[in-house]
């Protein structure tokens, strides 16, 4: 029997991975969104009422890449990111009849980290800004209803996503570079963890039969550099990184940005540019059979 899905985020940069994914083997997917779905409905302020009962959700809508400046825009993460899990999990419960597996699209931002290595799902979650803080309380909202109704549950905390046409940094780079204006600072050796986003819609369809509920970290087990991230990044896009400035300098030149307004570098990027920050997906490799390539030796699709 074929098992009907219900996406949120289709239209999302991670969402279309999935769906395109799930259409191709040939699932049944209803999706929720703003637009162009099945359900147009904004989580973040509405209930939908669900035309189906589904045996799979998969929650990637959300709210992330961008640092907000006033309490209206700090709201808006807990709005899309906790209150639009309610909401699903509200219309879920009024279709009257539960999944039996819920997969929530969480973030290595949860640990509240800018510097350390190989860390693993046992860490403390220590995030203090809005999306770090919407995303932890919404994991363990998605964690004790699943409990409570015998649902098998998978909150995925995702690094750097890579793909094609990606948002956030790596959207970021990828603009700089085709004007000509990006710059490496110093040998750019700090290591990140990166997953690309056709492995994790690959990996979705091995959840639905799997019972090993819980909080899983994934990437490519690689954790290139980020000398490594912006030459792939470059290549892909036909470009060479051009300009290098010595460490000790850009850092001199993100202390006077962090006065100056709309500065493209201010000692915050700077810090996270220069610190290795890592993290282990040994769990799932393990328990789920995560299996992933390597960013630096894969293809850009």
């Amino acid at each position: 029997m074929t098992k009907r899905i219900l996406l949120t985020g289709a239209s999302g940069f991670l969402g279309n991975y999935i769906k395109k994914a799930f259409d191709t083997s040939g699932f049944w997917v209803d999706t929720i969104g703003r637009s162009n779905s099945t359900v147009q409905c904004d989580l973040s302020s509405q209930t939908p009422q669900l035309p189906n009962v589904y045996q799979v959700v998969v929650h990637a809508a959300g709210k992330a890449h961008m640092v907000p400046k006033t309490e209206v825009e700090k709201q808006a993460f807990f709005d899309v990111n906790l209150q639009g899990t309610k909401h699903l999990i509200s219309a879920i419960e009024a279709s009257g009849q539960v999944p039996q597996t819920f997969v929530f699209m969480s973030t290595i931002g949860v640990y509240g980290l800018d510097k350390a290595e190989n860390i693993t799902e046992a860490h403390p979650l220590n995030a203090t800004d809005p999306y770090g803080q919407s995303k932890i309380q919404a994991e363990a909202f998605v964690r004790e209803w699943c409990t409570k109704n015998g649902i098998a549950y998978f909150n995925l905390r995702l690094p750097l996503i890579s793909g094609a046409n990606p948002p956030g940094n790596l959207g970021s780079m990828i603009k700089a570079l085709k004007k000509g204006y990006y710059f490496r600072i110093g040998k750019g050796s700090a290591r990140k963890s990166i997953v690309l986003a056709e492995d994790v819609a690959a990996f979705l369809p091995s959840l639905f039969e799997n019972k090993q509920s819980g909080e899983y970290n994934l990437t490519d087990g690689v954790n290139p550099t980020f000398a490594q991230i912006e030459d792939k990044i470059a290549h892909y896009i036909g470009s060479k990184v051009k300009i290098v400035i010595p460490a000790a300098i850009a850092k001199l030149i993100a202390t006077v940005g962090d006065f100056i307004p709309k500065f493209p570098l201010k000692s915050r990027q700077y810090n996270k540019i220069t610190s290795t920050l890592t993290f282990s997906d040994e769990k799932a490799r393990k328990q789920l059979n995560w299996v992933s390539r390597s960013f630096i030796d894969t293809p850009v699709t």
